[in-house]
């Protein structure tokens, strides 16, 4: 019994320092969107679901029929990918979901109202925030 322990705790051991996943690789949607500043933090424009959408990743929403849905970003469409935007969730209904930002297909919302254009084309790539 007691090597049987001894074996637990020297795998458990092992196991920390050579962890076996280093995370998956996921495609990236596209190499610039559409925001209306820089930072891409201003609400773009307002769009409701017309239909349900279950997120496929971590990167993605997942927005049910008649939510409404603040836009911040539109990706710029390239090759064979989808038209995706980013906003996060807000309907009463739906209050578990407030908060949350991702991406979603742009098909399946339609723009209630626009706030304002997305005229500032800004890369996707992470940018260093920390001042020189």
């Amino acid at each position: 019994m007691t090597q049987c322990v001894y074996l637990v705790v020297l795998l458990l051991c092992v196991g920390l320092m050579c962890p076996l996943a280093t995370g998956i690789f996921m495609d990236k949607l596209s190499s610039k969107k559409l925001c209306a500043d820089d930072d891409c933090v201003y609400t773009i424009s307002l769009a409701r679901a017309e239909e349900d959408y279950n997120a496929s990743d971590c990167r993605f929403i997942n927005i049910k029929k008649g939510q409404l849905i603040y836009v911040y970003s539109k990706l710029v469409k390239e090759k064979d990918s989808g038209e995706f935007w980013a906003g996060s969730v807000y309907a009463e209904q739906y209050e578990d979901h407030m908060g949350t930002i991702g991406y979603f297909p742009s098909s399946l919302v339609s723009e209630q109202h626009v706030y304002q254009e997305a005229n500032k084309t800004v890369p996707t790539t992470v940018r260093n925030l920390q001042k020189p």
